[in-house]
């Protein structure tokens, strides 16, 4: 009976060793947040800074692509990432199946309209090669920007995710080339004009308030936002995160950084 009881007691102290643990363990866990090269990742060195105050230890993963940091985080890869706007998220939760959410709204950057061969849009030739994202989020949004400026227009419905089927009048019957996003800045050479997203300008080093020959309104509903898996939303480490995100610091440091190229959203 006594050598029952020992064994008990042993057990009862492995199990209670094991819960004095584990906030340790939590404490040292280094969390992998995804981000295309550029301004988001950028960003996320400075908050990775922040949040290391708070007890957040982050690892930046970089990517190339739009695509793969979804894949990426969906698989478990990756604990969050930070690269997309609202509506490219929700197209591929819907799309792909991805159980992700939204935690947070974080930047904005103002899609333009580059070109090496002109410098208004009225002085597209008739038949004109435009480029324009290939994701379906991201082209509705180049041609409601061409849309916005009237070089064409689009069917009253066709909302954010327009395509270039949805061209109703096409006056200069400009040619729109679809191309992987991170390709437009250095297709410029051999388009037209192009419609660049604002990370991917700045890569280049082209700014929407300088050099583009048009710009979205900054007003628009195409502000990014740091993704999480939908089981992790609640977690005090996001909480963390979003914090140092939408701090003050962080808002100085990308005002400074980046000036009228990108916009905070808080």
């Amino acid at each position: 009976m006594k050598r029952r009881q020992l064994l008990q007691l042993i057990a009862g102290l492995g199990v209670v060793a094991g819960l004095a643990a584990a906030p340790a363990l939590a404490q040292d866990k280094t969390y992998k947040v995804g981000a295309t090269g550029g301004p988001h990742a950028q960003i996320l060195e400075f908050v990775k800074g922040l949040a290391a105050k708070d007890g957040l230890k982050i690892e930046i993963v970089e990517f190339s692509d739009y695509v793969q940091p979804n894949a990426a985080l969906a698989a478990g890869d990756l604990d969050a990432n930070s690269y997309q706007h609202l509506p490219y998220l929700e197209a591929q939760i819907k799309d792909r199946g991805y159980k992700l959410a939204n935690v947070g709204y974080t930047i904005t950057f103002p899609m333009g309209i580059y070109s090496k061969k002109v410098k208004t849009l009225a002085e597209l030739p008739n038949g004109a090669r435009v480029g324009i994202p290939n994701d379906p989020t991201n082209g509705g949004r180049a041609l409601l920007v061409l849309q916005s400026q009237g070089v064409l227009k689009l069917k009253a419905d066709a909302g954010l995710k327009a395509t270039p089927l949805d061209i109703t009048e096409n006056p200069k019957k400009l040619n729109i080339i679809e191309l992987d996003a991170a390709q437009l800045p250095r297709s410029l050479s051999d388009l037209d004009a192009a419609a660049v997203n604002g990370n991917y300008a700045a890569s280049a080093g082209l700014n929407p308030v300088t050099d583009a020959i048009a710009i979205e309104d900054a007003k628009g509903p195409y502000a990014n936002v740091i993704a999480v898996r939908t089981e992790d939303k609640d977690q005090a480490w996001v909480a963390k995160l979003v914090k140092a995100y939408r701090s003050p610091e962080t808002k100085a440091f990308v005002a400074s950084t980046f000036k009228d190229s990108v916009i905070t959203s808080w």
